[in-house]
């Protein structure tokens, strides 16, 4: 059956917008075939989300909570398998380019990634939106968080990174 015009819509998004989920498998996710595993639900979910989605809003928005909901429920082991999933590559994503982004890194970076793989789900979620440039406003509509309380844990965050980053560095 040939894709409907709201098919390629939803396909073309997703393609644009595919390094979220990579961002988003690479936080919650060590291990390749865990990340394979999870950007799957995640497609599964949006695509099961697709019609509710308002037009109006930003996809790429709308794609992190969404995103991120599942990768909570995810490593939390709560979700359910996918029957018959399509190979991930069917949907324009390849895993190797999760894998290269991970190795580009430097190592303060690989270092920085390391110690928010040790952060709670919801910490993790937060750092995520906050590293990707989005408001504390935002980021407390996507997670169903005051602005306030927000502010308050990224701040705690940023200091118990701080902290371990640097006994990581005093352990080398």
């Amino acid at each position: 059956m040939p894709p409907t015009p709201s098919d390629d819509a939803f396909l073309a998004a997703l393609q644009q917008h595919k390094a979220i989920l990579y961002k988003v498998a690479n936080a919650y996710c060590s291990r390749r075939e865990d990340r394979g595993d999870l950007i799957q639900d995640i497609i599964v979910a949006l695509w099961q989300s697709w019609p509710r989605y308002d037009r109006n809003a930003a996809f790429a928005g709308w794609m992190q909570r969404i995103a991120i909901n599942v990768a909570i429920s995810f490593y939390r082991g709560e979700s359910r398998r996918i029957r018959d999933a399509l190979p991930i590559e069917d949907f324009g994503m390849d895993l190797a380019a999760a894998d290269r982004v991970l190795d580009a890194e430097g190592d303060d970076l690989r270092t920085l990634h390391q110690l928010i793989a040790q952060l709670d789900e919801l910490d993790r979620a937060l750092v995520l939106l906050y590293l990707e440039g989005h408001a504390q406003d935002e980021i407390a509509a996507l997670v169903g968080l005051s602005a306030t309380n927000v502010a308050t844990r990224i701040n705690r965050i940023k200091q118990k990174l701080q902290r371990a980053y640097a006994a990581a560095e005093d352990d080398l």
